[in-house]
């Protein structure tokens, strides 16, 4: 039996529950001591959860005597592998952006900016170091304002974009005072101006993708809507773009609409824009503008401001001939006639279009010169080549029904049926089975903060699910102070990031065999649902647990949930890693072959003092 009492011991199984529970207590005692603060300071919840209980006298569970691990490949040896820190050099590794690989690549239509992974024998087996002073992130909102300087010490933008509104640098922070390229004068004022033609503040629309999305301050001000960005930039000759907006606590990856398909299912942003982000909208025949199509869902908007939006006026302003801006405001124009999209609005440097609710409401479409996608997958875009052909919409019965099921508003929509589930669109997932997914976790996340009690406090803002399913994980702890990116492997049984779109919440496709799209130290906390299980014999679990370590900030935590045998030799590996574990038992008991591991990683630096002692 995992929990087996040790002779002698006359504990009944009731006290041994109470006993781990407790013991969990002083385990994120210990986390939110570790914690620190811009300022220096440690946890205060931290503090109080210590008052209520006696730390020393709680034992650590111990499984490896009574299990063995088998099917994962991990080092095998019984000593644990101990795992040097990279050099300095290393201290913002991108793994499959990496600037040097990058160059090698062609550049046309932005290929060399796109995922190009390390091969087997390149791959790094060290511990990626936080720069010389870091310290934790300013809790949300002061987070969307300041970020502590030796975080991402890079001041370029504060010289390229000093007239922009963008990013000051003040001291030992920087300041993002909330403008951008387009609305010098602040987000908020920007976005009231969307927000008079498209309906933000009733819940309509909650997702938004960010093409070009910069430091991000489009997607930080839309969060006082209840709306949520997935916003995305190539990592280029602005240093720390995509580091910049993670470390505002702002969902963020690093990326580029060039050859490949965007990692986002079809039909899933409410909204998407683009404001100045330099991508040419009219070329390769529009392909650009039915990728976007693609991931809009029927009824959505795209938003375009800046150049050539008002070119008449602004051509002089902008440096360009005006012929230039006449024809690729054409081409934007043409390309939106054949995709069917009904221009809105269009004043000053500002554009919107409305996708139409379903085919039958343009009966023009299908007669146009563009060719129909012939995939009939069309969720189905890793490393897929991007095409110049339109995405088909689902069939409706009326002309009034909205392709693919109309969505509730938010937050409604996140624990109502998702069409997708309702439909039958999921093979082998019921109403029922849906349902019952969300019971689940909420059991299980309320067991995390019986013994977590600062999860949902605001201490961790940047969230990852590794293996998210429905999102039910990210439903059960939605919060303000909060946002999860819900990653869907590309080898997962089911493919479900759509219906975690029609919750209103965010999420992306990965393979964890390869790198993710961020940078080092941009989540707060991980959680690895069965991940190792669903990755056994795909690759070496050595080298994802290597990456999750890259992208957790220090003294971040883990959350591992799988079988207990494939936790003994998750656990022998972060022994090495410089992390601090714990096991404990699942939830219902001790007979319950699934097991929790939470894992805290330790503050270290670059050549500084490592120790996580308060001071």
């Amino acid at each position: 039996m995992a929990s087996k009492m040790n002779a002698g011991d006359g504990r009944t199984r009731s006290s041994m529950s109470i006993i781990i529970v407790v013991g969990l207590c002083c385990f994120f005692y210990l986390l939110g001591a570790w914690q620190r603060s811009g300022f220096g300071k440690g946890d205060s919840i931290a503090q109080q959860i210590t008052q209520l209980t006696d730390c020393t006298v709680i034992p650590n569970l111990k499984f490896e005597t009574h299990h063995s691990g088998e099917g994962v490949k991990f080092d095998d040896s019984s000593k644990a592998k101990v795992f040097e820190s990279c050099s300095a050099e290393y201290t913002d590794y991108t793994p499959c952006q990496d600037q040097r690989r990058a160059m090698t690549f062609p550049r046309e239509n932005m290929n060399y900016r796109e995922r190009h992974c390390p091969p087997e024998e390149e791959k790094l087996h060290c511990l990626i170091p936080a720069p010389n002073g870091y310290v934790t992130p300013f809790a949300w909102p002061k987070s969307r304002d300041y970020v502590p300087y030796a975080n991402a010490p890079y001041k370029s933008l504060t010289v390229e974009k000093a007239v922009q509104n963008w990013i000051q640098y003040e001291g030992n922070v920087f300041r993002f005072p909330g403008g951008g390229t387009q609305f010098p004068q602040g987000a908020d004022a920007y976005i009231e101006q969307l927000a008079s033609v498209i309906p933000m503040a009733n819940g309509t629309v909650r997702t938004a993708l960010d093409t070009g999305c910069g430091v991000a301050s489009w997607g930080a001000y839309l969060m006082k809507k209840n709306v949520v960005a997935m916003s995305f930039a190539p990592r280029d000759s602005h240093e720390a773009q995509v580091q910049f907006a993670l470390e505002r606590g702002v969902p963020a990856v690093i990326g580029v609409l060039g050859t490949i398909k965007l990692p986002y299912p079809s039909r899933a942003f409410d909204m998407a824009h683009c404001s100045r982000c330099l991508i040419p909208w009219g070329a390769n025949d529009g392909m650009y503008m039915m990728e976007v199509d693609r991931v809009l869902r029927p009824g959505g908007y795209w938003v375009l401001s800046g150049p050539p939006i008002n070119w008449k006026t602004n051509y002089q302003a902008w440096q360009r001939p005006k012929e230039e801006l006449q024809e690729e405001q054409r081409k934007i124009e043409e390309v939106a006639k054949r995709l069917c999209w009904e221009k809105k609005y269009e004043k000053a440097e500002i554009a919107i279009w409305q996708k139409r609710v379903n085919a039958d409401s343009c009966p023009g479409r299908s007669d146009s010169r563009d060719s129909m996608c012939e995939s009939k997958d069309a969720d189905n875009v890793w490393y897929k080549k991007m095409e110049a052909c339109i995405t088909p919409y689902p069939e409706v019965n009326s002309p009034d029904e909205v392709a693919g099921g109309e969505l509730k508003v938010f937050p409604e929509r996140l624990n109502s049926v998702p069409p997708r589930i309702s439909s039958g669109s999921v093979p082998g997932v019921s109403v029922e089975t849906y349902l019952e997914d969300n019971r689940l976790w909420k059991k299980h996340v309320k067991a995390y903060k019986r013994v977590n009690k600062i999860l949902d406090s605001g201490r961790y803002r940047n969230i990852m699910d590794m293996n998210a399913g429905f999102g039910s994980f990210a439903a059960a702890i939605e919060s303000s102070k909060l946002w999860v990116m819900n990653v869907v492997p590309t080898i997962a049984e089911k493919n479900t990031l759509g219906v975690i779109y029609e919750r209103g919440l965010i999420g992306i496709y990965h393979d964890w065999c390869e790198a993710f799209s961020t940078y080092p130290r941009t989540y707060d906390l991980i959680h690895a649902n069965g991940v190792f299980s669903l990755y056994k014999n795909k690759c070496n679990a050595e080298d994802i647990l290597l990456e999750m370590d890259r992208i957790l900030r220090p003294e971040g935590a883990v959350i591992f949930r799988d079988e207990v045998d494939v936790l003994i030799k998750v656990k022998k590996t972060v022994d090495g890693m410089r992390w601090n574990t714990k096991m404990v038992d699942h939830e219902d008991g001790p007979l319950v072959p699934e097991k929790i591991l939470i894992a805290v990683k330790q503050y270290w630096v670059v050549g500084g003092n490592n120790s996580t002692s308060s001071e």
